[in-house]
């Protein structure tokens, strides 16, 4: 079954001709790239219209500003206008296949991933399926821990285990003195869950570090070492990280094979090194939290993405409090293939969504 993607009415001063005409350029142009004509639209139109009465509506839909006319006496393509009109309020989405969920389950639902390795896949996932970049927005831990257990590995290193009270899990491996028996580990452990449960590990920092700086911390000398190594990690993360979480991307080069010019590729790059700032983050969180369910920004539609002639698609996921976490979606050329894309980034988000619950 298929449903009509509607965020706000649109297309309103189209008559059905109208309509018939403009979707097929559009679906055209979405197809190839290429500029369509009277000529070419008088055989696929499903109305017998001569090739000058389809200039005349052609030539209404540019007065719109749905349309223009890349070269003199060429056909037309959509403007970022009129992407934007077909994608709210006259495209039709379809569902997902059991074979494109069955996929994606498979490949996020792996088990023994971290939170991070899970969302990982994901945005590799999405910028496969899609042929565009996948983008991720990880979160910070911020929310109260369960539990913390700390590992030995090797030698010198250690693995830090957290879970959240949201039943996310981090895993992180800190360096430690050489040679610790195992006890210490198992010391180190239950003092830091008498501490740390129900708290973030912000709030209790700060009076873990003057403990330790005032010798009155409640461990034997190679423990308290362990116990400073982790926090040295954790205030190093929590000081350079004050953002709202990191930001995967998958698949960058997808975009470079729809770059025509070497301004367009100046363009990309540009745009890549914007999403690499704290800033850009924030924003994306802001977009993808704008309305429920999944958003979309066509070119000119948001200043993210306004130099660069690409489209963000974006949706959130939550926690199992509905709390909003992280952000998924894909970053392509204005022409992709939104009607196959915006219901496989819905999906996934949902997807995450439950998983992390």
């Amino acid at each position: 079954m298929k449903k009509m993607y509607n965020k706000q009415p649109a297309g309103s001063q189209l008559n059905d001709r109208s309509r018939e005409i403009f979707m097929k350029i559009v679906e055209s142009y979405v197809e190839t790239g290429d500029p369509v004509g009277s000529g070419a639209l008088s055989k696929q139109l499903s109305t017998s219209l001569s090739p000058a009465t389809i200039r005349n509506v052609m030539a209404d839909l540019e007065g719109f500003g749905f349309l223009y006319a890349p070269h003199t006496s060429s056909g037309r393509i959509p403007t970022d206008s009129g992407l934007k009109l077909f994608v709210d309020g006259l495209l039709e989405i379809g569902n997902l296949s059991s074979e494109e969920r069955k996929n994606l389950e498979l490949r996020l639902a792996g088990s023994g991933k971290s939170v991070e390795e899970m969302l990982e896949e994901a945005g590799s996932t999405l910028s496969g399926l899609s042929n565009c970049a996948g983008l991720v927005m990880v979160p910070t831990t911020q929310s109260p821990l369960k539990h913390i257990e700390f590992i030995h590995l090797s030698p010198g290193r250690a693995l830090v285990v957290l879970v959240t009270s949201e039943g996310a899990v981090e895993n992180r491996i800190i360096e430690v003195p050489k040679d610790l028996p195992a006890y210490v580990f198992n010391e180190v452990s239950n003092y830091l869950n008498k501490r740390l449960v129900g708290h973030t590990i912000s709030e209790v920092i700060g009076s873990l570090q003057s403990e330790i700086e005032e010798s009155k911390i409640q461990l034997d000398t190679l423990a308290s070492r362990i116990v400073e190594a982790g926090l040295a990690t954790w205030s190093k993360n929590k000081n350079q990280n004050n953002s709202p979480g990191t930001l995967i991307i998958r698949g960058q080069a997808n975009l470079l094979d729809d770059v025509n010019v070497l301004s367009d590729l100046e363009d990309i790059k540009n745009l890549f090194s914007f999403l690499e700032t704290n800033e850009t983050m924030f924003k994306i969180l802001e977009l993808a939290d704008q309305a429920e369910g999944v958003q979309i920004f066509i070119g000119a539609d948001n200043d993210l993405f306004n130099l660069s002639g690409c489209s963000f698609i974006v949706a959130p996921y939550h926690s199992k409090s509905n709390k909003l976490v992280g952000a998924i979606g894909i970053i392509g050329p204005i022409r992709m293939n939104y009607a196959r894309i915006i219901p496989m980034v819905d999906y996934s988000a949902k997807l995450i969504g439950k998983i992390m619950s």
